[in-house]
């Protein structure tokens, strides 16, 4: 019988990144950038619609996107390992998330991997933060953003923090991914801090 100091008890350090097709795709290529500094294992999955957007907000090809990430799955991929509770992860960052992509969310019908990983860290009681890129919202959007909300997930919409003074859209990109990536307890040195970084008298 093993000695029970021989198991390993130190849970996984891999986070699911989800980017889905609405606009805003470079949080997601900003998370991705930024997780590559750290130690921890990137698992990356694109909705099919995404390459619109990436052809039509970014200068990058989708492969080299995908080469930020260690591992990458196909939306249509529901056999992969993040499908599966049992294969642990910290949880899922969708950035950005579209309302589509939200609603299968919500009411637990996935059609595609994406929604698919979300569920699941949901049921497993796991980190889902969405970056829901949308406005206005009108009731049935508030409605699935609540479910989600006690289903224990953190809608989190890209709100610029103007405390900063950024000067460039990059900047804000940066600032909302950090903070993104911080709701995990994920700390980058890119994220300025109220009253650390940044404070009243610098104002």
């Amino acid at each position: 019988m093993s000695n029970s100091d021989d198991i390993n008890t130190t849970p996984p350090q891999r986070l699911i990144i989800g980017i889905s097709a609405a606009s805003g795709v470079m949080l997601g290529i900003r998370a991705l950038e930024l997780l590559g500094q750290t130690d921890i294992e990137t698992h990356l999955v694109i909705s099919k619609a995404t390459t619109l957007t990436v052809a039509s907000e970014t200068n990058l090809h989708l492969d080299e996107i995908k080469s930020l990430a260690d591992h990458v799955y196909a939306a249509g991929d529901i056999a992969a390992a993040i499908s599966s509770g049992s294969y642990k992860t910290m949880g899922m960052l969708i950035a950005p998330c579209s309302i589509k992509t939200m609603g299968e969310i919500a009411s637990g019908v996935t059609s595609s991997l994406l929604s698919r990983a979300a569920d699941v860290v949901l049921k497993e009681r796991r980190r889902l933060v969405l970056m829901l890129r949308e406005t206005p919202l009108h009731a049935g959007h508030l409605k699935n953003a609540l479910a989600i909300t006690e289903m224990g997930g953190i809608i989190a919409p890209p709100v610029p923090a103007f405390y900063t003074r950024p000067t460039t859209v990059d900047e804000m990109i940066t600032q909302s991914a950090a903070r993104a990536l911080d709701l995990f307890n994920i700390n980058t040195p890119d994220l300025k801090r109220w009253g650390e970084d940044v404070k009243m008298s610098d104002k």
